[in-house]
Parts: C-alpha cells; structure tokens; sequence
C-alpha cells in the first residue's frame, strides 16, 4: 500500500466530522490485510444523510483520485468510498449494528496468519 493513510485517514474524519457523522471510528487493518490500510466508520441519522456523507467523501475524494471506487449509493442504507490505502463506510447506525465491522475487523487474523495457516498459498 501506499503511505497516504495520513493523509486519506484525515480526508475520510474531516468530512465525516463535518457533516456531522455519528460515532467516527477508524480502524488501522494494514496488519490484517493487504487490500486497504485503513477503514473509517460512520454512521449518519438517516438515508439522507448517509447520502451526503458519503457524497462529501467522493466529491473530495475523487479530486485527489479520480478512480475512487463507490458502492451502495442507490440504497444509502450502506456506502462504501474505496480510495485504496483507505476505505470509509458511512451507514445507518440500525446496518452498522448488524455488521458491526469494527467487532468484524478486530477478531481478524493478519493475512500473515492465514498465510502461513495454509502453507504460504
């Protein structure tokens, strides 16, 4: 991964602080996974919400790279904005209850672990 996750940990955190997101967490993965270094959660009051949210983060996002991957737009229930190093999911608090990705993400094994669990495959 690329050493931006400074730099995109403090994008994803700035505009969900400024939208007014509901319990921001940010979570360092880049030791469980490869994919990403870095996740911000957050959770917004409504479909509504989620929506600009998430589009906060795309708007910014997408002039720094403009090959941003988003999902989940269309329902806002769930978005999910891929900047590589960083991902952010902003989600109605009742989803993120049901995932609760930082639970998820915390009982992971590195994939160092699994690695080596399957004899370096």
């Amino acid at each position: 991964m690329h050493n931006h996750s400074h730099t995109t940990k403090s994008l994803g955190a700035r505009h969900s602080e400024s939208l007014k997101a509901k319990d921001v967490a940010t979570l360092d993965v880049s030791r469980l996974t490869s994919v990403t270094d870095v996740m911000v959660v957050a959770s917004g009051t409504s479909s509504r919400h989620v929506a600009a949210l998430a589009d906060r983060v795309i708007q910014e996002a997408r002039s720094r790279n403009p090959a941003a991957g988003v999902e989940g737009r269309a329902g806002a229930d769930w978005v999910l904005v891929d900047l590589g190093d960083l991902v952010v999911h902003v989600m109605l608090a009742e989803t993120r209850q049901l995932y609760d990705l930082e639970r998820l993400w915390a009982d992971m094994p590195s994939d160092a672990d699994v690695g080596s669990r399957q004899g370096g495959l």
